[in-house]
């Protein structure tokens, strides 16, 4: 390429990217030196501080780890440089998690930055505040989040739209009440881009809150069409929401089209409105919709697939319809008009989410008349990417079901392309095989021929089971499609050698069941066919398609004139070719030649006895074991036929022994079954557009639709975002964690001292331990394992004069926001102090752990009975699914007890546990559904008045969040108890060595990563009562130490492995004190690793970090929120 100016291809291109980076900031990325960063940062000029800062952040953009130049990017925060002030920000909001003790020192800054005239500025301090994500400022956070939702500035609104989210993942349950009330603030904003990012506040903070919603419903109707793309996904689902726990569904929609025939008839104002089971079902082309998917698929979107289909029946399913209140008619509800309306010209938009959203929910709440609206935007999706369309048949595919007639006369959009991948043409077949019509099918069959020529052979298949659905809703083209599928099978279409099979085969095997099942929705007519097949048997050599047509030979052999004539020399031909047959051949030839021995008469019944007794003869010697058992079975049933010493000796059984096995013949091959073979339905419906549509399954965060007129029904009773507390969801539960654990895992230990009047000692776990025993923790005499590594840059911790004390303090706290801080130059000096460790060993530790105790059962509801239950630190000898728990029974009244027994709710009375539970213990390599849920404990045969008397109860938890029901049996009596887990005891220590530990700890590192912060104070008790000793200073490291140990192993089964105390000119400092924990999880035996270190002052309460290892993602967060949780917990 001009090589006489001597340019190349590799030059031009290398001169193009050139001119292309020419006025950028390209050239941040090809230098990776830091070593001129620091001094620029320190540069008088804004210009050269604000090139340091974009190397920094184009080096974090490639993965490194510039956290070290923190201290002086953030004394740069002070600047009045808009672009400087934007830079550091980001750099604040990427490191402020990782020094958190440095990120407050420019709390002072952002507050200032909150009264700042321009609103830039104000939202980068609000967001870079609420980014911060500390739970000691989350207050200011809030009251500035609180300030800005109503700032005269659109982005700083917004801005405090998206910080709400942030702070309720903080857990601020005291918080909740006034983020909800900003959050309906923001909703009320006439700002589009304000209500789009408040939507998704509502949706990720108080999703049930629908109260809100009411309050601007027809203000949010009216601001949709103007939100951006993905506020409007948002919000169409929340006002969807809404409308339906209001209002209820639309009588006139697809949702209670069968309902509304079923069990009551619709009156409508005017107009009488009653519709009919299934429209002309008998037409296709006049069908509007089928009413009994149509109610399975409004029931799943109401209640979840999984409930739906849990009922035993599909009586059940349909006598649980709604109550006929729960309906509104479009024609009369101002409030589904105007959602209607608003959202009828988002069915055009660019973003195919949005027009998802939107016809989801014209298909629920539209009247059938309109809602032919959705066809057309659907259908100019598909000319999109592959993916989109993807999404979008998936969700036809759906429509087309319930209602065929929407996109029957567009089948043309649903051909398939060369271009097209597979997943798609699958799709597209069952969409044509769904609105195929008389007047169609003609030009969808020649489509079809085309596909069965496809190169793809699983395609081709496809495409003729494609045919066999079209067939059983037209019957009328059966003759048809028979022609074109007899010659996929015969002698030049099928396989000549079984080796090819994965080509033709496929395909061949397909052909035969198709015609199997058209051939059985009219037998009689189809003689001929069978006839054809069974001609074709020598040159088909496929068995899955053998055994098809051998099954027919047997199940049609009476039907016609011709097949009788034909089985003695079929039945000869199969039986001679036994041996060589496959497996699903031969089981085939065995029951054919049976139904065609009960169907005999006249001279071929003798013929036919010879071929059974030698077909089951060569089966006795055959190879495989279900051949030889099938063989056995068919000789004891037909012994009234055959016998061991002839068929001459038949007579000579009496009359009464050949009754029962003869019964049992004709039952089981007797009578021919002409049974339909329905279309293979999807039973699991999730809502239009959502992640679950696609994946067939509940994905993270989904929720169905509301209970009709639910809204109304709690606004009734005054409590309009209230839930009942008896169900569980086990998203819910694994969403809620600190709730959980602030309630199920309260200190409930400390009261039950009293539960056992002779082992108080024992019962009183939740209380400090006794200081009789030896020191927890002592220091080692070897130099060795003194931390020497690391020099004086590492250990060089940046910290402020001015300490979190004061700058949280009240006044700075009220008054931040109408005036600026005293700012000093004190509070922006920085003092280094020289740190280094020491690694200490850690003593007899068990004797001082004291698990804490929970009350099953208090002694008012047991009628003076009392049981409490602790989880042991011992490991199951049934099944590593087994988690030990100590149960404690206290008699309590004045007469003795008799016969006491905790059981599961779902074993069965009649069932011997103890069996079970050595069956169990023999096979440790059985599966979950063999492992018992409880292994019973043994029986308390009398509880004597004021005994106490402890068991060990062995219980499988069917998650590490949901409680086990229990019954609880004593005098005959049954009490149904709630055992709740303890996520702590679903490991077991893993003994090992710091070396081990961190090079395990190396392996998990990323997304088997987790963190989080938490206060805690359990030592201050102990501290202020020395603190007036100086003597004892010195010992507050140990003192930290060990009521840190033992709240980690008095609620987690773990093992302690190493402790890492600072050496500092600081005594009280407390910060870089460090634990480390290892264990094993039970069920699957993978390392979970957890580091907990220290900060703050040794007299205060010290900020603790907890770090996670742990390869089990959803089990590491609910450990790790189960480990934060208690340790947040004041001592009692």
């Amino acid at each position: 390429m001009f090589t006489q100016f001597g340019a190349t291809a590799e030059t031009l291109s290398k001169a193009s990217t050139i001119v292309f980076r020419i006025g950028t900031d390209a050239h941040l990325y090809d230098d990776p030196d830091v070593v001129s960063i620091a001094p620029l940062l320190d540069s008088k000029f804004d210009s050269e501080i604000c090139e340091a800062l974009k190397r920094l952040l184009a080096l974090i953009a490639q993965g490194f780890d510039v956290s070290n130049f923190f201290p002086q990017v953030v004394k740069n925060v002070a600047s009045q440089s808009l672009e400087v002030k934007k830079l550091v920000y980001l750099y604040l909001l990427h490191y402020a998690e990782k020094r958190p003790n440095e990120a407050l020192l420019s709390i002072n800054y952002f507050q200032k930055d909150l009264g700042d005239f321009n609103p830039l500025v104000r939202a980068w301090a609000l967001r870079t505040m609420a980014g911060i994500r500390l739970h000691v400022i989350a207050p200011l956070v809030l009251l500035a989040v609180g300030k800005c939702a109503r700032d005269p500035s659109v982005y700083v609104r917004k801005c405090a739209a998206n910080a709400l989210p942030k702070l309720h993942d903080l857990r601020l349950e005291e918080s909740t009440t006034t983020i909800e009330e900003t959050i309906g603030v923001l909703l009320s904003d006439k700002s589009p881009g304000v209500v789009g990012a408040a939507a998704a506040a509502f949706a990720s903070v108080c999703p049930n809150n629908l109260s809100l919603i009411g309050r601007n419903y027809k203000r949010l109707c009216e601001t949709l069409p103007d939100v951006e793309e993905w506020g409007q996904i948002i919000l169409i689902g929340i006002l969807l929401r809404y409308v339906i726990a209001r209002h209820g569904l639309v009588k006139e929609s697809i949702m209670l089209s069968s309902w509304s025939s079923e069990s009551y008839n619709f009156e409508n104002e005017g107009s009488d409105t009653s519709f009919a089971r299934k429209e002309n079902a008998d037409d296709p082309d006049n069908g509007i919709y089928d009413s009994e998917l149509a109610s399975m698929i409004s029931s799943s979107y109401l209640e979840g697939p999984d409930k739906y289909l849990s009922r035993s029946s599909y009586a059940e399913r349909v006598t649980s319809g709604m109550d006929s209140s729960c309906y509104t008619s479009a024609k009369s509800n101002d409030d589904v008009k105007i959602l209607l309306q608003c959202t009828s010209p988002l069915l055009w938009s660019h973003n195919s989410a949005v027009v998802l959203a939107a016809a989801g929910v014209h298909w629920i709440m539209a009247p059938k008349e309109d809602i032919n609206k959705i066809v057309k935007p659907l259908l100019f999706l598909l000319r999109s990417s592959n993916s989109s369309k993807y999404v979008v048949l998936c969700n036809i595919q759906v429509f087309t079901k319930a209602a065929p007639s929407l996109f029957s006369t567009h089948f043309e959009e649903f051909f398939i392309s060369s271009s097209d991948p597979y997943r798609i043409k699958a799709l597209k077949l069952e969409i044509l095989s769904s609105i195929a019509t008389d007047s169609s099918i003609s030009a969808i069959f020649q489509e079809f021929q085309d596909y069965i020529r496809d190169p793809d052979r699983r395609f081709a298949a496809d495409t003729v089971a494609a045919i066999s659905l079209c067939v059983q809703r037209l019957p009328t083209v059966a003759t048809k499609c028979l022609e074109g599928l007899l010659t996929l099978i015969s002698p030049q279409s099928s396989m000549s050698d079984v080796a090819s099979a994965d080509g033709e085969a496929v395909v061949l095997i397909q052909a035969t069941i198709t015609i199997k099942a058209i051939i059985k929705l009219d037998p009689p007519s189809h003689e001929k066919v069978i006839i054809h097949l069974v001609r074709s048997l020598d040159s088909i050599k496929v068995p899955a398609a053998r055994s098809v047509i051998i099954w027919m030979v047997g199940e049609y052999n009476s039907i016609g004139s011709i097949i009788p004539k034909i089985l003695s020399p079929v039945l000869k031909y199969l039986a001679w070719c036994f041996t060589s047959e496959a497996l699903e051949s031969k089981l085939q030839i065995l029951n054919a030649t049976v139904k065609v021995l009960l169907c005999a008469k006249g001279e071929d019944l003798c013929t036919f006895k010879r071929i059974l007794s030698y077909v089951l003869e060569l089966a006795k010697c055959d190879s495989n074991y279900d051949i030889r058992d099938r063989a056995r079975v068919l000789r004891k049933l037909l012994s009234c036929y055959i016998d061991s010493h002839g068929l001459e000796e038949e007579g000579k059984y009496p009359a009464e022994n050949k009754d029962l096995p003869q019964t049992l013949v004709e039952l089981i091959f007797g009578q021919q079954r002409n049974l339909s073979s329905p279309e293979p339905i999807n039973y699991h419906f999730y809502l239009p557009g959502s992640l679950s549509q696609i994946v067939l399954h509940a994905a993270p965060g989904y929720e169905p639709l509301p209970e009709p007129y639910s809204l109304r029904e709690i606004s009734a009773e005054g409590a309009t975002h209230s839930k009942s507390y008896e169900l569980y969801d086990p998203d819910e539960v694994s969403g809620s964690l600190n709730e959980e654990s602030s309630s199920d895992y309260s200190s409930q230990g400390s009261g039950t001292g009293s539960t056992g009047s002779g082992d108080s000692d024992e019962s009183g776990s939740a209380s400090e331990g006794d200081d009789n025993g030896g020191p927890l923790i002592r220091f080692d005499v070897d130099n060795s394992h003194q931390n020497q590594s690391g020099g004086s840059e590492e250990n060089n911790a940046y910290s402020s004069s001015k300490d979190l004390g004061e700058l949280m303090s009240r006044r700075a706290f009220e008054s931040w926001l109408d005036e600026n801080p005293d700012s000093s130059q004190n509070s922006s000096e920085l003092g280094y102090v020289q740190r280094s460790l020491a690694r200490i060993s850690v003593g007899d530790i068990g004797g001082k752990v004291k698990p804490k105790f929970y009350n099953l059962l208090d002694r008012a509801n047991g009628n003076g009975l009392s049981v409490d239950y602790t989880f042991s630190s011992d490991t199951s000898t049934i099944s590593p699914l087994h988690v030990c728990v100590e149960v404690s029974f206290w008699n309590c009244s004045t007469e003795p007890m008799s016969k006491l027994q905790l059981v599961s709710e779902e074993s069965n009375s009649n069932t011997d546990f103890s069996d079970q539970a050595l069956e169990t213990s023999g096979s440790p390599m059985a599966s979950n559904n063999d492992v018992p849920t409880v292994i019973p404990m043994e029986e308390i045969a009398t509880l004597e008045p004021g005994e106490t008397t402890k068991r060990i109860l062995q219980v499988r938890f069917h998650h590490h969040l949901l409680p086990l029901m229990l019954v609880l049996q004593w005098n005959g009596k049954k009490h149904l108890v709630k055992l709740r887990p303890d996520i702590g005891y679903f490991v077991k220590p893993l003994p090992m060595d710091i070396k081990v530990f961190l090079k395990t700890e190396s392996q998990l590192p990323g997304m088997f990563e987790y963190m989080r912060r938490c206060n805690f104070t359990d030592h201050m008790g102990e501290i202020t009562d020395d603190k007036g000793d100086s003597s004892l200073l010195k010992d507050r490291f140990l003192v930290i130490c060990e009521s840190l140990a033992l709240k980690m192993l008095s609620n987690t089964n773990l093992f302690l492995v190493s402790v890492d105390m600072p050496v500092a000119a600081n005594l009280d400092d407390a910060s870089g004190l460090c634990l480390r924990f290892s264990g094993e999880i039970l069920s699957n035996s993978m390392p979970c690793l957890i580091t907990v270190t220290l900060e703050g002052k040794c007299s205060e309460p010290l900020t603790v970090s907890v770090k996670l290892n742990c390869e089990e993602t959803v089990f590491g967060l609910n450990l790790l929120n189960r480990v934060v949780n208690f340790l947040a917990e004041s001592p009692r």
